[in-house]
């Protein structure tokens, strides 16, 4: 199975094993992952699942359609590789990735 990699802003890392067409927040909900709170349970409509995406791996998750640019305007700490984690869903090319969280996230 491939894996996911949350680096929460203090350093700490959870490395999970992530079922293919699962969301990257649902991975980190169901682990446990602190800081990934999805309010609205993954359906692009708020900013609680906000992760940046580490540069090795931007290509491979897509960029951000409408919706989802949309919801990360609401992010304080939105940047050029932040991602709605609910909006990447894992696949084996994405086997390794690594994303971190915001500081306004823990």
């Amino acid at each position: 199975m491939p894996h996911v990699t949350y680096i929460e802003h203090n350093g700490t890392e959870h490395r999970i094993e992530l079922e293919e067409g699962l969301s990257v927040m649902r991975g980190a909900v169901d682990n446990g992952v602190p800081g990934i709170d999805a309010d609205c349970g993954g359906e692009c409509a708020c900013a609680t699942c906000h992760v940046y995406v580490e540069e090795p791996w931007l290509a491979k998750t897509g960029t951000p359609d409408e919706q989802e640019a949309s919801m990360l305007s609401f992010a304080a700490t939105a940047q050029p590789n932040s991602r709605l984690s609910c909006q990447i869903t894992m696949s084996a090319a994405l086997d390794g990735l690594v994303v971190r969280l915001p500081e306004a996230q823990h």
